[in-house]
């Protein structure tokens, strides 16, 4: 699809899809020949490489956003950081916080990151892993690897950046904070969150 065929509505919803600027979006549609879901792809990748050269930069600023489920059994309290005050007081940042919130409610995940996830329960897995890859029978190097492979998978099913997000499980929670870093235009950081839940410990 040429340049010039790019409709002013596909634009248009595009833009009110993801947020993004007008020129950004029709770039977007340009690069991937009028087709939606990869100019989709393009403005995510486009956010989350900004969001990467953002990471070192302080958050002093966010908001701690809760999440109570409907039947009061289950309850969220999560900090969300950003670099200014103004950021903090965006619809952007503000959605993002809440459906986190939400998210940890429903998946239940046991740290922000894996660097999070205490040492003794890392050793505990591995060590199932690499006697499950024993009894294989295959090479040391081997077991190694496949005892890696389950521990990554651990990762993906019990670490909140890694985990699927419960909305549209084709991308990784750390990947919808990334976009939405993009978009604001700020370092944003998952912090910490407590999840409550009645009757467990």
């Amino acid at each position: 699809m040429a340049k010039k065929d790019i409709p002013a509505k596909d634009v248009a919803a595009l833009r009110a899809r993801t947020g993004a600027g007008m020129m950004d979006c029709k770039k977007a549609l340009e690069e991937a020949g009028g087709d939606m879901e990869k100019a989709v792809d393009f403005l995510r990748t486009k956010g989350i490489m900004k969001a990467e050269k953002r990471a070192g930069r302080g958050t002093a600023q966010g908001l701690v956003s809760s999440y109570i489920h409907f039947n009061n059994r289950v309850g969220v309290l999560l900090e969300i950081n950003c670099e200014t005050d103004f950021v903090a007081r965006t619809e952007d940042f503000q959605n993002l916080a809440r459906d986190l919130a939400l998210h940890i409610a429903s998946a239940n995940p046991i740290a922000v990151s894996p660097d999070q996830v205490p040492a003794d329960v890392v050793a505990r897995e591995k060590a199932i892993y690499l006697e499950q890859a024993r009894e294989s029978g295959k090479p040391a190097a081997v077991q190694e690897k496949m005892a890696e492979g389950k521990l990554k998978k651990f990762f993906e099913e019990r670490v909140l950046l890694e985990q699927p997000y419960v909305k549209d499980d084709k991308q990784k929670v750390g990947d919808l904070v990334k976009a939405v870093s993009g978009k604001v235009g700020e370092n944003v950081v998952v912090r910490r969150f407590a999840r409550f839940e009645l009757g467990n410990d």
